[in-house]
C-alpha cells in the first residue's frame, strides 16, 4: 500500500536527515519506527504525511505521489504534541475542520463528526472548550480530527509523549481498535516498550537510515542497544511480548 524509493532528505543547514530510506508497508499492517533522537523518525513521518518534499526519492500510496490530492485523502497524521494539531475552539469545531476542508456537505460533516466523536469517547463534550481538555482527551481529539476525514492510513509521531499511565493505555487501546477496524498504522517512538506486544514489523532507523527492519522476535530485540534503543523489559527474562494493556 505504502512504498518509499530511495528517500533523501538534507535540510538547509547542510544536515542529512534520512539517507536513502527503502521501505514497503502492507495495507492493514501496525509497523513501528523506532530510534534515538535525532534518528530521523520525524522527518520520515512528515514526509510519509505529505506535508514535507523530501530532496530526492519518491513516495506513494496506491500508486498515488504525495503532491495528489488522492494522496492527501488516504493519509492523516496524529502529531507529537496535539496542541501543535488542534485548530477549533470547541471539540466539535475542531473535529469538523478536517472534512469541512473537503468541501463535503454539512450533513456528511455532521456524519463524520458524530462518529468521530463517538469512536473516540468524546460524545457529550462537544461543546468544552479544547483548552479545557486534559492530555489524554486531547490525543484522542486529535485522532477523532483525523478519523472525521477517513483516511486508509494513520500516522502517530510519538504518541505517549507526555501521557501518564492511564493515558497511555487509553491511546493505545484506540490503536489497536484502528487496527482491527482495517486500518494502516505507521508509529514512531524511541520507546518500544510501550508498543511492540501490538506490531507487525520493527523499522531501527539511525542516523536517518533503516538499519534493520523484521517481526518483533527475540534475535531482532536483543539489537536494539546497538542503535541507541532500550528494549523492552520482559526481553531480560525471556518472556513473551506483555501488553501495557494487561
Amino acid at each position: 500500500m505504502i512504498e518509499i524509493q530511495n528517500i533523501h532528505h538534507r535540510y538547509p543547514d547542510g544536515t542529512y536527515a534520512l539517507k536513502g530510506i527503502d521501505l514497503r508497508i502492507s495495507k492493514g499492517e501496525f509497523i513501528l519506527i523506532c530510534g534515538p533522537n535525532g534518528s530521523g523518525k520525524t522527518t520520515l513521518i512528515r514526509i510519509m504525511a505529505g506535508l514535507m518534499r523530501p530532496s530526492s526519492g519518491n513516495i506513494y500510496i496506491n500508486g498515488f505521489t504525495s503532491n495528489s490530492l488522492e494522496f492527501r485523502k488516504m493519509v492523516g497524521i496524529v502529531f507529537q504534541d496535539p496542541d501543535n494539531q488542534i485548530v477549533g475552539e470547541t471539540v466539535k469545531e475542531d473535529v469538523a475542520f478536517g472534512p469541512e476542508n473537503l468541501g463535503l456537505s454539512k450533513q456528511e460533516i455532521k456524519n463524520r463528526v458524530d462518529r468521530a466523536l463517538a469512536r473516540m469517547g468524546l460524545k457529550g463534550i462537544e461543546e468544552k472548550p479544547c483548552y479545557l481538555l486534559s492530555g489524554g482527551e486531547k490525543r484522542r481529539l486529535a485522532i477523532a480530527g483525523v478519523m472525521a476525514m477517513e483516511p486508509e492510513v494513520i500516522l502517530f509521531d510519538e504518541p505517549f509523549s507526555h501521557l501518564d499511565y492511564p493515558g497511555i493505555r487509553e491511546v493505545l487501546s484506540y490503536m489497536i481498535q484502528l487496527k482491527k477496524e482495517g486500518h494502516t498504522l505507521v508509529v514512531t517512538t524511541h520507546d518500544v516498550e510501550k508498543i511492540i506486544a501490538h506490531i507487525d514489523r520493527i523499522a531501527i532507523l539511525k542516523d536517518g537510515e533503516i538499519k534493520i527492519i523484521g517481526p518483533p522476535k527475540e534475535d531482532l530485540l536483543k539489537e536494539l542497544p546497538k542503535f541507541g534503543v532500550r528494549p523492552p523489559c520482559y526481553l531480560f527474562f525471556k518472556g513473551e511480548r506483555i501488553s501495557w494493556l494487561d
